[in-house]
């Protein structure tokens, strides 16, 4: 599962092994960090703004977006993210919201970047098969 490539024209690093951890929250970014460790993935916890920067330079195996209160915590990222997907021609990387209502990226109006949406409480029971399923796709 470790790939690591190099795309020369713009030094973006693309590896499968990471996994974006994108939240406001410090302690949802550890809970959600330690869930994907458990997957035999390496995550990387960020900001959301400093996630923005990370983007540009590296493509993840998968992205957990924590959505905050209102689910609105990471909509600046969404057209970057739009855009990684659409160049690999495969919808990759995979991303999942963790939100505080319980639906679908289709019932959020988020079919087109989100795969999938785990509700919160964040629980490895819920999350973990998640990533799982993602990855292994």
């Amino acid at each position: 599962m470790n790939l690591l490539t190099r795309d020369s024209s713009t030094e973006t690093i693309r590896d499968l092994s990471r996994v974006l951890v994108v939240g406001k929250s410090p302690i949802n970014r550890v809970v959600v960090s330690k869930i994907v460790e458990r997957s035999g993935l390496r995550p990387i916890s960020e900001p959301p703004d400093i996630a923005a920067k990370t983007l540009l330079t590296l493509v993840p195996g998968a992205i957990v977006l924590d959505g905050g209160p209102d689910n609105k915590d990471c909509d600046h990222l969404m057209p970057g993210i739009e855009t990684l997907r659409r160049a690999s021609g495969k919808s990759l990387p995979p991303v999942i919201l963790l939100s505080t209502m319980n639906g679908t990226p289709e019932s959020l109006g988020l079919s087109n970047v989100i795969d999938a949406v785990v509700a919160k409480p964040i629980t490895p029971e819920r999350l973990q098969p998640v990533i799982d399923r993602l990855i292994s796709r």
